[in-house]
């Protein structure tokens, strides 16, 4: 716990920390991979798990584990959202249609996707920002590709997972059960 609270003091220190965090998720427009809006309808009262993916990273293979959570708990009120993101050693380099083409044909993904966003630094966008800047977001930087952060039903990060955590591990699962009640 202490050495935690060093390295968000430390990067509070460096500036890596999110500023300007919007006060809530509602604040914040989602913006599906087509261009379209991901509508409030869709997203409130819902539990989500927000994930930034990389179509050509290591971690890739763990997109069966967030299709099979979305297919398993999809009907209490789980919503899995992708978020592409190009940040880390350039791995999802594809334009919106390859990125959808690839996890819809490779992985069957039926979840949202939002447009590819920064996730770290000066462009980071408006949704990571208010994911970090959660008491449970940490305030730290996204370490690498498929990293989660769950959102309970009221709005709140509920926790915040480990890029190497995958999506069907027993504390993932926890999480999302304890969330959805």
């Amino acid at each position: 716990m202490i050495k935690k609270a060093v390295s968000v003091a430390q990067r509070l220190a460096f500036g890596s920390a999110p500023t300007d965090v919007p006060p809530s998720l509602d604040a914040i427009a989602l913006t599906r991979l087509d261009g379209s809006p991901l509508e409030a309808a869709q997203t409130q009262g819902k539990v989500l798990l927000f994930v930034n993916v990389a179509s050509k990273c290591g971690l890739t293979p763990q997109y069966e584990g967030l299709v099979a959570l979305q297919e398993k708990y999809r009907d209490r009120g789980l919503v899995v959202i992708g978020t592409p993101c190009n940040q880390f050693l350039f791995q999802e380099p594809g334009s919106s249609d390859e990125i959808a083409s690839f996890c819809s044909l490779t992985y069957g993904v039926d979840f949202p996707l939002l447009e590819k966003q920064a996730v770290n630094g000066g462009k980071r966008s408006d949704l990571y920002k208010w994911l970090i800047g959660s008491g449970v977001g940490g305030g730290g930087d996204i370490n690498w590709n498929f990293e989660k952060f769950l959102v309970g039903r009221e709005g709140a990060v509920v926790a915040r997972f480990a890029p190497t955590t995958k999506p069907e591990a027993a504390e993932v699962v926890a999480a999302i059960e304890a969330a959805l009640g």
